[in-house]
């Protein structure tokens, strides 16, 4: 009989929903439940394309004995990380800091107070049996000790991750970050560090924008060569577009499968702008690729992007990695013929003794083809045949800020490519997410089907959101998401700083936690505070708003430590530090036709990280770096400006090319 989470709107506890394990959502009902029982209360936290949560599911929570045990002596909890990060960011901190490492699933046993007294990751049947047991027994003979450790470790991690003191983020941390970066460079394989590897995508744009500015050639190189590497491994889908999570070797070969909307989103990005700087034609096709996987196999009824594809796909109950994605020579063979096989075994690195599992390999395109026409017909039989595969789950709820960077990427794509379809595709995610998000006038952090989930949005869904309809307003001129973002990040710093001015990634009135979460790490996704400055730095340079720009020089001080410590793990950070160091490089483009499309091109190619743009009519209301902007002589013109002292207007892109340089 299914439990309490068959109501639920996340993809993830409804795998859960027929546990014989007696789940509840997290909530303030859980806590008061665990009080009403006076037990303590196990909470396990995972995602719905987790591989060692399926394990872990089938192992125990799909175990009769172990729903036993969890349901006479606990309150369990089940909670999706991507719908409650702020839940998962503090008992996240404490895993790591009792274990030395963290990752999911996650597993954790708390007082009905909510605070930590054990916690850890995957844990197999007998070694979850055996703590039950041990809990259930001090629970009850020793209640004080588990009470006084559960308090010491939540006071003690209020200590350890309460956020550093400001730091600036001047030129001097970004060259300094480029000397550490380049001594971390794995030059052989690209990437930075050892296996597993993920996508470092706010890192390399750090580094491009960082070219850009200085001419800084081993910033390019750095970007050049894991941008290569990831494009042409096993880690990108070399038939349908698209990266998996991370690399669980050095060289790319063999993916941890999950394909996640806002590694996608990012990556969408990085190759866009390493094609402007460069005109690689490798970083363009894979950005087109990438663009078309996330609209194609992410893409919504609604007209929103979905979160992930699975790792596994499962068969007859039972989950498998990398099934509809490896290929043996034989497959091949029996979907291309003797001849076109054996090449394309050869061109995709399928080896007999294959490269993920024993006669089985992960698709790789370390060179390209001589023919791309033989290519493009082999790519499009292998991709038919694979989709008469079983194929992977889609965790198809949406998230708002993931939501806001693939608004970003796709609305660069679109203009950079010439793609309009994928223009209107951003447009359409905006629309959903601003429609169906915002309820009662405030932002919600999921949806699914269409219905908005009760999880408050944090910190990074208000930010990256804003950084979405930022780069739409400047791709699209529709002033209305210039509005929408403005309205946002206002909302971020209503709610989300402290009297004293420090940033948290919760709001003031949101449910409390034994910690208040306030990242300043940028992982794989931007931190919520990184991810505000960029945004508000971008606003306030289309606007002229002096408050806009304070708050994000506040919000950049507020991560600089982390940058500074660890460039690594302050990628965005050091973004945006380097579009302060560049900007504010203004650009109005008014009027229309043929000759402000030429206008607006040049501006687009323009690699400057701190160029922002506005165009539409002359004097058009609401955007003040078109206010007082006539045409040229009746024809559209381009004004440049810095700090909205401007240029006089020009009108050839040959002028505008040089002034935007």
């Amino acid at each position: 009989m299914p439990n309490r989470l068959a109501a639920s709107l996340s993809p993830y506890l409804l795998q859960h929903a027929d546990n014989p394990v007696d789940w509840w959502e997290w909530g303030d009902d859980a806590f008061a439940e665990a009080r009403r029982r006076d037990v303590p209360v196990l909470l396990s936290v995972g995602y719905a394309a987790c591989h060692w949560c399926h394990v872990m599911a089938h192992e125990c929570f799909e175990d009769d004995e172990v729903a036993a045990a969890v349901n006479a002596g606990f309150v369990a909890v089940k909670v999706d990380r991507e719908e409650r990060p702020d839940v998962d960011a503090v008992y996240m901190a404490a895993t790591t800091a009792l274990t030395g490492a963290g990752g999911w699933p996650m597993t954790c046993l708390l007082t009905t107070d909510g605070d930590p007294f054990f916690a850890g990751t995957y844990l197999p049947k007998p070694q979850l049996m055996q703590l039950l047991a041990q809990a259930d027994h001090l629970w009850r003979t020793d209640r004080e000790r588990v009470l006084a450790s559960g308090a010491n470790v939540a006071a003690r991690l209020r200590e350890v991750t309460a956020p550093p003191a400001p730091s600036v983020v001047d030129a001097a941390v970004c060259d300094t970050a480029v000397r550490r970066l380049r001594g971390e460079h794995d030059d052989a394989r690209g990437g930075f560090g050892s296996a597993p590897k993920f996508p470092p995508s706010s890192v390399l744009e750090f580094l491009l924008r960082h070219h850009a500015r200085t001419g800084d050639a081993d910033a390019l190189a750095m970007v050049r060569a894991t941008a290569s590497a990831m494009a042409r491994g096993g880690m990108y889908d070399q038939l349908a577009g698209g990266f998996a999570r991370y690399s669980v070797d050095a060289a790319w070969v063999v993916p941890h499968f999950e394909k996640m909307l806002y590694d996608n989103a990012q990556l969408l990005r990085v190759y866009l702008h390493l094609w402007r700087a460069t005109g690689d034609p490798l970083a363009r096709r894979v950005a087109e690729e990438t663009a078309d996987f996330l609209v194609r196999d992410l893409g919504t009824p609604e007209g929103a992007l979905a979160s992930a594809l699975d790792a596994d796909t499962v068969v007859d109950g039972h989950s498998h990695e990398g099934l509809t994605y490896a290929w043996t020579p034989a497959q091949l063979v029996d979907v291309l013929g003797a001849d076109d096989g054996a090449r394309a075994a050869d061109l995709l690195s399928v080896t007999a003794s294959g490269t993920f599992e024993e006669g089985v390999s992960t698709l790789q395109r370390r060179t390209d083809p001589d023919d791309e026409a033989w290519w493009e017909d082999v790519r499009s039989r292998l991709l038919a045949a694979r989709g008469t595969r079983p194929q992977p789950a889609r965790d198809d709820k949406v998230v708002t800020a993931w939501n806001g960077l693939a608004v970003a990427g796709l609305a660069e794509a679109g203009v950079l490519l010439d793609r309009p379809d994928l223009l209107d595709a951003a447009r359409a995610a905006a629309a959903f997410v601003l429609a169906t998000h915002v309820v009662d006038g405030r932002l919600r952090r999921t949806s699914r089907g269409g219905r908005v989930g009760a999880a408050p949005a944090v910190l990074d869904d208000h930010a990256d959101l804003a950084e979405g309809l930022l780069a739409l307003y400047q791709a699209s001129g529709d002033a209305s998401w210039l509005a929408g973002a403005e309205r946002l990040l206002d909302d971020a710093l209503a709610l989300f700083v402290d009297g004293d001015g420090t940033l948290h990634d919760t709001a003031h009135d949101a449910s409390a936690l034994f910690a208040r979460p306030a990242a300043r790490t940028d992982l794989a996704e931007p931190s919520g505070a990184s991810a505000l400055a960029g945004a508000l730095l971008t606003l306030s340079s289309l606007t002229g708003s002096v408050r806009h720009r304070e708050a994000a020089g506040r919000a950049l001080d507020a991560c600089g430590a982390v940058a500074a410590q660890d460039p690594r793990f302050g990628g965005w950070t050091l973004a945006v530090a380097e579009a302060v160091l560049a900007g504010p490089l203004q650009v109005a483009v008014v009027g229309d036709g043929s000759q402000a499309e030429s206008l607006l091109a040049v501006v687009r190619a323009s690699t400057s990280p701190g160029l922002v743009l506005a165009h539409g009519a002359p004097d058009a209301r609401g955007v003040a770096l078109l206010a007082n902007r006539p045409l040229l002589q009746g024809n559209p013109a381009a004004y440049v400006c810095r700090g909205f002292v401007c240029d006089r207007p020009v009108g050839s892109p040959e002028e505008l090319r040089a002034l935007v340089r």
